[in-house]
């Protein structure tokens, strides 16, 4: 694990090495691929791509096939049921990672080792650096970050399996680094009871909001998640805080200690002011009300997050947001080297040193539409993208993936130095699919974001959307799934037919030629529109969180796969919509 010295080193001089790394990227992928291969074409997996024993980095471009996770599943298997992981891989594996299985279905296992863990905190470091150099005064305060744990897995080999935050948590890197600047004890937010964690790392952010100069989280989703907590539970807060005893259901002995020493005597004057800003009719805002000294928002917001763009700007009342970092439970690809980035404009800076990186060129159609297959051109490394097109890109890394499809589509928007920087843009797996089309998660987006368009001068806020395709009728139909909330309150807005019904036609317009002819031709049935109550959404979440995905790394299902989850979305159904029966 990096030592307290290679944090210090790292924090000194991180724009120094920044600059090598993306002054050098060809040489530095090279040199990667090089080691890879140095320490594995010996495995039983890489060898039978090397007949002759010759494994150099051109012979793996050539001979090693580019592959999905269901390529290598047998092997990971083999080696969670017990075998040696040198079939896969040269050095020891110490974890195994989880997938959220949100997205594609079941969970998957990637093996962690304690270098390739070391590289992703190398990242995460440089990523703070830069975010804290925008922003003054932004290292002398703490950071109210919202955490949590769900239980480690453990494989028949004695390896456990967990997605990365878990492991991280529990590191001494965590808590001789970051941990030192948060509001929350380390305890809560090792707590495995979701809601007692969140209430008790709440609390002790309010409890020191004066000193809070960061406030968030990994993923948008989960701040989202945070206010609508703290819209439930603010008034037994403010009670905690004011008579200076916890509420008797926090029982978890962790959380009960750590309290014990922050909660130590009753602060009257704190609670009146915590509550006179929570009784406001409106909560627009209330974050930077409650925590006045904060400089930014700190959390994932590009991809399926850009949902929640607009519920957390009306919640953080100009509060800029910082996206710091592209990774994934398979690898760490790059950081956001312009944190004031508005949303909808972040790239990232890919580094070369993390893993050895290829792209495979995606065509678009002339609506700017991915499709389906990548184009016959070959794939083409880190330091020959062109800027302007699509890609989606591949990886090769010391843990023992090897050509591995992540299923991400990118855009190149520039360059650092000699280091390109991309657009996040797509999963490629996630799509709305009927016989005759697909409708990928990015028009999908898109599409919705122009329609509550029609909804913003009314005062009704879109606060997250699912979909999925119902295909159990004659001609298939896309269906979606929208909460709504008045900005002034979580009343349920008064839901005017043809006001919905105009949300549909934008939707169905927004999307691409080939669905819109056969949307004319008679081939596909009228979009639906089912509004669902207030807190629906939160009931899916905790469906996912039963099946094992920890709150910390939930990604909100923008297409949904799962019968369950659709009767969980239906059970909350309010009001249902449809386009006219003919258009176009």
């Amino acid at each position: 694990m990096a030592s307290e010295k290679e944090i210090k080193e790292i924090y000194e001089n991180g724009m120094n090495i920044l600059e090598d790394l993306t002054n050098n990227v060809q040489e530095i992928q090279e040199l990667v691929l090089e080691e890879i291969l140095k320490r594995n074409a010996g495995t039983e997996y890489l060898s039978r791509f090397f007949p002759n024993g010759q494994a150099d980095n051109q012979s793996f471009k050539t001979n090693v096939p580019i592959i999905t996770y269901e390529d290598i599943k047998p092997y990971i298997d083999r080696i969670a049921n017990g075998e040696t992981s040198s079939i896969l891989l040269a050095y020891r594996i110490i974890q195994f990672l989880l997938s959220t299985g949100t997205s594609g279905g079941q969970p998957k296992l990637i093996p962690m080792t304690a270098e390739s863990f070391e590289k992703r905190m190398s990242d995460l470091l440089l990523s703070d650096l830069v975010t804290r150099k925008c922003f003054s005064g932004s290292d002398e305060g703490k950071s109210l970050y919202l955490y949590f744990i769900k239980p480690e897995m453990e494989t028949p080999s004695g390896l456990k399996a967990s997605c990365f935050t878990t492991f991280y948590f529990k590191t001494e890197s965590f808590k001789n680094g970051l941990a030192k600047f948060l509001t929350s004890p380390i305890d809560t937010i090792l707590c495995l009871d979701n809601k007692q964690s969140m209430f008790c790392q709440l609390l002790t952010g309010l409890l020191q909001r004066d000193e809070v100069v960061r406030f968030g989280s990994t993923f948008a989703s989960v701040l989202a998640r945070t206010i609508k907590f703290l819209e439930d539970y603010w008034r037994e807060l403010c009670s905690n805080i004011r008579t200076g005893y916890l509420s008797d259901w926090i029982i978890d002995p962790g959380c009960k200690n750590a309290m014990s020493l922050i909660l130590t005597r009753p602060n009257r004057e704190l609670a009146d002011s915590i509550q006179q800003i929570c009784e406001d009719k409106s909560w627009e805002g209330i974050i930077v009300k409650l925590w006045p000294k904060i400089k930014y928002i700190h959390c994932i917001i590009t991809g399926s997050m850009s949902q929640y763009v607009s519920l957390l700007e009306f919640y953080g009342g100009g509060i800029p947001f910082v996206s710091p970092i592209y990774n994934s439970s398979e690898s760490s690809f790059g950081i956001n080297l312009k944190p004031v980035s508005k949303p909808f404009d972040v790239s990232y800076t890919f580094l070369p040193n993390t893993a050895y990186f290829e792209f495979l060129p995606v065509g678009k159609d002339g609506e700017g539409k991915a499709q389906e297959t990548w184009t016959d051109d070959e794939p083409v490394d880190l330091a020959n993208v062109k800027l302007g097109r699509y890609y989606e890109v591949v990886v090769t890394t010391l843990a023992g993936l090897y050509r591995y499809t992540v299923g991400d589509v990118l855009k190149v928007t520039g360059f650092y130095n000699k280091s390109p920087q991309f657009q996040f843009v797509e999963r490629r797996n996630v799509v709305l699919s009927i016989d005759v089309d697909k409708t990928t998660e990015e028009d999908l987006s898109k599409a919705i974001m122009k329609a509550k368009l029609i909804l913003e001068p009314l005062g009704i806020m879109l606060t997250t959307y699912s979909s999925y395709a119902d295909t159990l009728l004659t001609l298939g139909r896309y269906v979606l799934f929208w909460e709504l909330k008045m900005k002034g309150s979580n009343d349920l807005p008064k839901l005017d037919a043809t006001i919905m019904e105009q949300c549909c036609c934008m939707v169905e317009e927004s999307f691409d030629f080939t669905y819109k002819s056969h949307r004319k031709g008679g081939a596909i049935s009228a979009l639906e529109l089912r509004v669902v109550k207030h807190g629906t959404f939160d009931e899916l979440m905790d469906f996912y969180v039963s099946k094992g995905v920890s709150v910390a790394q939930y990604k909100p299902p923008s297409c949904l796969k799962s019968e369950e989850a659709v009767k969980i979305l239906n059970s909350g159904m309010v009001g249902k919509f449809f386009s006219p029966k003919t258009m176009f």
